[in-house]
């Protein structure tokens, strides 16, 4: 498969009929019309959308170049959203990025990543077979350039960790991919998470968009649940919240 090849596959993935309402529903409890979003590890845009349909500003980072040229193409015009051609970690300066043509999703700036993916579970067939030497940024430095963020997503393939190591403040909300592959990122991330003073985290499998938690738990009892879960479950996405009613499920209606 070619990368445009690719890429179209993901926009098929991602931009389903019905998908964005879906996206849009969840995320009208985490942002605000006017409020900043930080989409890092943006692919193919379909959250920067999302929080752009919701009326708030978005700095969209995404290092991959034909990526970057698809959310140039998507976004250009739009004065809403700033976007960052850079990696995001734990100083400035450059990295290597390991790129997958068949499957730009996984693209990633950490070697033990595609170890542990090396022969896993639900990722045979990966190929990690080019590299770039890319610029890095901090969050931070976004911060610092773009304002300080309302809400942080991050999607980097096994560098989340990395990434908030460049982090010195707590957003409002803050969400981080973890995958059963490397439970240790996952439990790094929620040390760094509890140290900047996030008392509150739920999480979400896949791509369900629905929190698994009827209320939130402590990073301890995150922790706790992903290590317990089976490689099938393979991924999803954890939610920190100084407020942590933003991440409660909403109750069913009477």
């Amino acid at each position: 498969m070619t990368t445009a090849r690719a890429i179209g596959r993901s926009l098929r993935i991602y931009y389903p009929p019905g998908r964005g309402g879906r996206l849009d529903a969840f995320h009208r409890r985490l942002l605000a019309p006017g409020e900043l979003a930080f989409d890092v590890g943006a692919h193919v845009g379909d959250r920067t959308a999302s929080f752009r349909r919701l009326g708030a500003r978005v700095v969209a980072v995404e290092p991959q170049p034909r990526l970057a040229r698809l959310l140039r193409l998507l976004f250009g015009r739009d004065a809403g959203v700033a976007r960052v051609a850079a990696l995001v970690g734990a100083a400035p300066g450059e990295a290597v990025l390991r790129l997958n043509s068949a499957n730009p999703t996984v693209a990633t700036a950490s070697a033990d990543f595609i170890a542990a993916a090396d022969g896993a579970p639900g990722w045979e067939g990966q190929s990690w077979d080019a590299e770039i030497i890319l610029p890095v940024t901090t969050l931070d430095a976004l911060a610092a350039t773009h304002g300080r963020p309302d809400l942080i997503k991050i999607d980097v393939e096994g560098y989340e960790a990395v990434a908030l190591t460049g982090l010195s403040f707590a957003p409002r909300t803050l969400s981080f991919e973890f995958t059963t592959i490397q439970p240790g990122v996952a439990f790094a991330c929620l040390d760094r998470l509890a140290a900047l003073g996030y008392r509150g985290f739920n999480a979400c499998l896949g791509e369900s968009m629905e929190f698994v938690h009827p209320a939130p738990l402590d990073a301890a009892g995150i922790a706790a649940w992903i290590g317990a879960l089976p490689p099938e479950a393979n991924s999803g996405d954890v939610y920190a919240s100084l407020e942590p009613g933003r991440i409660t499920p909403a109750a069913p209606p009477a």
